[in-house]
């Protein structure tokens, strides 16, 4: 997160700038839609920047030998296999901010996930989803 929000203060910060400079330097800003496009993507750049530095002044680095690997937490990969199907999946938890199901990370907030933390190996849970309850085998937690 550190290297993208130096690549967004040094490189695209100093881009958007120029490119609004160019679009004021043609004239009427009233009709410039360079302009209007340019100062949109400044203000896009500037939230994201903001909600960077939001997340890295709330971040906190873990001893990963430290944590308890007996139980999911929030960044235990957990395999679990779906009770009536026998489907094997293995999933990590993490924050919201970094879930991507497509990768196998599901947000700690999602139902799957919030079923899974504080138990362990061996644990059934059941997990409340639209079409009904679902329950889940606990596999392996690991880090």
């Amino acid at each position: 997160m550190k290297k993208e929000l130096n690549e967004l203060e040094s490189v695209e910060r100093p881009k958007i700038s120029q490119a609004i400079a160019e679009a004021r330097d043609k004239g009427d800003l009233s009709e410039n839609a360079e302009y209007d496009a340019a100062k949109e993507a400044q203000g896009l750049l500037e939230l994201k920047i903001a909600n960077l530095r939001n997340l890295i002044s709330k971040a906190r680095v873990l001893d990963e030998s430290k944590i308890d690997v007996t139980k999911v937490l929030i960044y235990s990969i957990v395999t679990v296999k779906n009770v009536k199907t026998n489907a094997v999946m293995t999933y990590t938890i993490v924050p919201e901010s970094e879930s991507d199901f497509k990768a196998g990370k599901i947000s700690v907030t999602s139902p799957l996930a919030k079923s899974l933390i504080g138990n362990s190996k061996g644990d059934t849970v059941t997990m409340q989803a639209p079409a009904g309850t679902m329950d889940f085998e606990i596999l392996e937690v690991s880090r």
